[in-house]
């Protein structure tokens, strides 16, 4: 009975040190990278405000291609909203919510817990044939699920997508 005993506090204490230091870990959360295309920017801007080409370059959507997704409304537009229910990625959405031609795209991203985060790309011209594309994201992780965030470094996977796009825009 001893053992038993032990081995409650044992587990009791390795869920608790998680979920008190969730206490003091910040829910905010944030990612972006940037990179240069050599394209000019209304092409690039053209081609991120349309979500299902997330498909060719997003990491996440290139890690998962079993997933299953359905669309709502008009790709491009704001309204237009992806699904997504994946073995690797799990379920959410994404929904379209402000563009500015040439400039800005921004989107609500739902995972299905807590509010949802703002995605963007956020492009700018460096030369006729040149275009600064940024791509990120910012949100709010509720407790206990904040505890993540002294784990999770999605700066590397936005990264990547833009190096994915980059060479597919070539």
């Amino acid at each position: 009975m001893k053992i038993i005993k032990k081995i409650l506090i044992v587990l009791a204490i390795i869920i608790a040190i998680p979920l008190i230091t969730a206490i003091f870990v910040s829910k905010d959360f944030s990612a972006q990278s940037e990179i240069t295309i050599d394209k000019p920017k209304q092409e690039v801007f053209n081609y991120v405000k349309m979500l299902k080409n997330q498909d060719n370059f997003g990491v996440w959507q290139l890690s998962d291609p079993q997933m299953k997704k359905t669309e709502q409304g008009v790709d491009g537009q704001v309204g237009y909203k992806s699904s997504w229910d994946g073995k690797k990625v799990g379920k959410g959405s994404q929904t379209i919510t402000k563009i500015v031609d040439g400039e800005t795209i921004e989107t609500s991203l739902d995972f299905g817990m807590g509010e949802p985060a703002k995605g963007y790309f956020i492009l700018k011209e460096i030369s006729p044939n040149q275009t600064s594309v940024t791509w990120g994201i910012s949100g709010k992780s509720p407790y206990p699920w904040n505890f993540m965030n002294l784990f999770m470094n999605m700066n590397k996977d936005f990264d990547q997508g833009l190096k994915n796009l980059k060479n597919r825009l070539k």
